[in-house]
């Protein structure tokens, strides 16, 4: 693709070109997110598995003592306090799994709009509707949250932005069977 001319533009300028521009930069800018984002991600990871670890050597060694009355406090001490160490770093990686459905999300965005922006910056592609639909049904089948799918039919049966985001939240507050949502 040619460099912008928009500052200084000719007979040959053109929005669809500075769209695409943008297009592409918006998803490039969503890509650089994530990827800071997963090596922060993994550096938690890698703590959290070293502090489980931790724990579970503390509670190892606590089980080999001698139980002691002498012994018996400070057991109690170190075994409440592990098990509340365990606790948070079970809802802590709980909370990973938001990140993890955040990132999906933020990826589906860029395929989005890279697709997009590849059938806009094709003349002979952009006028044909099948290649709209053909663009619609690549994107909605890389959804795998039923939340996104929810959306996205919402949004091209003709719904607002705030009825899609009315209809993804209420799906969000649903009663789930199950607590770990497999993607």
């Amino acid at each position: 693709m040619e460099p912008s001319i928009a500052d200084r533009p000719d007979l040959d300028w053109s929005q669809v070109r500075e769209t695409v521009r943008m297009l592409y930069l918006a998803s490039a800018q969503v890509s650089m997110a994530l990827h800071e984002g997963d090596s922060s991600i993994e550096a938690l990871s890698s703590n959290f598995t070293g502090m489980i670890g931790n724990v579970n050597a503390m509670t190892n060694a606590i089980s080999k003592l001698p139980a002691t009355e002498e012994n018996a406090a400070i057991i109690k001490i170190i075994e409440e306090n592990s098990s509340e160490v365990s606790d948070h770093m079970q809802q802590s990686i709980i909370a990973f799994q938001f990140y993890d459905k955040l990132s999906q999300r933020l990826s589906h965005v860029t395929h989005a709009l890279e697709a997009l922006s590849g059938l806009v910056d094709d003349q002979k592609r952009i006028y044909n509707p099948n290649e709209w639909t053909g663009l619609q049904a690549k994107i909605r089948s890389r959804y795998s949250m039923k939340e996104e799918q929810m959306m996205f039919d919402l949004l091209l049966q003709g719904g607002t932005v705030e009825d899609a985001l009315k209809q993804g939240d209420k799906r969000l507050h649903e009663p789930v069977e199950n607590d770990i949502e497999l993607f």
